[in-house]
């Protein structure tokens, strides 16, 4: 054995929309999602689509696009429905890093080009409808030999198994210390709505690995002492290390409520967005691995300096691996509010804010781990971050830019006709009724016309103030304030307007709404 490889197994999800609805909503073709729209009255609740046929429209598309694959050299797998209607997954077999990152960047061009033969538009986004389930693409990654062993995967005997629980361990460990750079290196304008949504892991690193293998790393704590073991605790501990396999056939289901999730010979990065490239959070997570064995291998080294045995010395920095990344370890619901507040009791990082994630890089332990390693220069961080911040800064203008256009030129004209109307309906019946019956029967009438006439109001002036906010933050040049400016002054109103938007949507007659609902969009025909 001469290298060791990282390896890479996407998953990568993505939604379906006939390409006649998609064309006919301004705010999916500019933005990748719907920046308004009311919930279904059915959507996921029964979980139909998720344990039923795939249709064949999408079959037919699916088997075009896998054809395309294959001629490229780009190993596609598995094809499943996914939880939200119209959503589907696409997954190949592992490769090598590098290579598995191409060839997802390509089968994202190849399934965009192929969709709109089939008369459909693809959806990246992470969260392109409100209330359903949002898209990721899991990152299956593990390290491997040239000669073809997994370093992840138990092995058949003692000695095996140590290397497997020497890899694991240092994992855990460069997971635990780099928690705020892993964020960074996944956390986007359009994840940030998947994230911590009940279908997602929150913005909290943390690492499930089941309760067997849990039980024996703490087993492993109590029982590896700092001063040297007897003959017989050295053949217990071998003895058990050499019982992995046998623990981890119980052990292999996959927790998908955690963000990094070991699955038997393999952690999943599950938080990473589904229009992501795999280059960041694989850049990352290789670099800060990479960093902690050589660590490793410099704490053990000093122990047999001293004179501990090879074995011993492994042991005990093991142990102490072992406690310092216990806190970023979590076998239960990471949807959960409990956790969000278990964890801030064990001090783990929690960033939602995209600005403050993607400012994790310039973090002097961030800059020490890339230029200490030759990954990234001090200039090169800097660069990557500001450009970052203006990816950001323009998404959310972008989406504001759309949403004050569809506000007030599409969503506004049309109450203010179906208001018109009822007011029209209202004045007929004062002049047929008397003012008693007029009363009784007009109430109801009259009740919507204020309620409409506040949306109104409501969604034109929030627009306004969006767009004065908007003004403000376009005059700051520096990259990291724009950022921010618009995470906290223009970035709220995308959700104030929207909320008047859907209770019209609700209100409005249908046949007078101007853009597809959620009922149309989820649904192909």
């Amino acid at each position: 054995m001469t290298k060791v490889n990282s390896n890479l197994g996407w998953e990568q999800e993505y939604f379906l929309i006939d390409e006649a609805l998609y064309n006919a909503r301004p705010d999916l073709h500019l933005t990748g999602r719907t920046l308004m729209g009311h919930s279904s009255a059915k959507d996921q609740q029964l979980d139909d689509h998720y344990f039923g046929s795939i249709p064949t429209r999408v079959i037919a598309f699916m088997e075009e696009f896998e054809i395309e694959a294959y001629r490229l050299g780009i190993p596609v797998k598995t094809r499943h429905n996914e939880v939200a209607p119209n959503q589907f997954e696409v997954a190949p077999i592992f490769e090598e890093t590098n290579l598995a990152n191409d060839h997802n960047q390509m089968v994202m061009d190849v399934m965009k080009r192929v969709a709109r033969k089939h008369k459909f538009r693809v959806l990246f986004h992470e969260k392109p409808f409100a209330g359903v389930n949002g898209s990721g693409k899991h990152n299956n990654w593990s390290l491997s030999t040239n000669t073809g062993v997994n370093l992840l995967s138990p092995g058949k005997n003692p000695k095996g198994n140590m290397q497997f629980l020497t890899f694991l361990v240092n994992v855990l460990k460069a997971v635990h210390d780099n928690q705020e750079i892993l964020l960074g290196s996944i956390l986007t304008a359009s994840n940030s709505h998947r994230l911590g949504a009940n279908e997602a892991p929150p913005s909290i690193i943390s690492a499930f690995l089941g309760t067997q293998i849990s039980a024996m790393l703490d087993e492993l704590e109590t029982r590896v002492s700092d001063k040297k073991m007897t003959p017989d605790e050295k053949t217990a501990l071998k003895l058990d290390i050499g019982k992995i396999p046998e623990i981890l056939l119980d052990n292999t289901d996959r927790n998908r409520t955690s963000p990094f999730a070991f699955t038997g010979n393999r952690f999943e990065f599950r938080a990473v967005g589904s229009q992501a490239n795999c280059a960041s959070a694989m850049i990352t997570l290789n670099t800060a691995v990479a960093n902690q064995l050589k660590s490793f291998k410099k704490e053990v080294d000093a122990l047999i300096e001293k004179g501990v045995k090879k074995d011993e010395a492994i042991f005990q920095t093991i142990k102490e691996y072992i406690i310092a990344s216990k806190n970023i370890r979590f076998d239960g619901d990471g949807y959960s509010q409990e956790w969000v507040d278990e964890a801030a009791r064990r001090g783990l990082a929690n960033i939602s804010n995209v600005p403050e994630a993607i400012q994790s890089f310039l973090l002097e332990k961030s800059k020490k781990l890339f230029v200490d390693n030759h990954v990234f220069t001090e200039v090169e961080l800097e660069a990557r971050c500001e450009v970052e911040m203006e990816k950001f800064a323009k998404k959310i203008q972008i989406e504001a830019r759309v949403l004050g256009d569809l506000a007030l030129n599409h969503i506004v004209p049309t109450a203010v006709q179906y208001m018109n109307t009822l007011i029209e309906n209202v004045q007929g019946l004062k002049d047929v009724f008397g003012d008693k019956e007029f009363q009784e029967l007009a109430a109801d009438r009259l009740d919507l016309i204020k309620k409409i006439s506040n949306h109104i109001q409501s969604i034109k002036n929030k627009t306004h103030q969006m767009v004065e906010a908007r003004k403000i933050a376009n005059k700051e040049e520096d990259m990291t304030k724009l950022a921010q400016m618009y995470d906290e002054t223009v970035r709220p109103y995308l959700e104030d307007i929207r909320y008047h938007i859907d209770k019209l949507e609700l209100t409005v007659d249908n046949a007078m709404w101007p853009l597809p609902k959620y009922r149309e969009l989820l649904f192909a025909r």
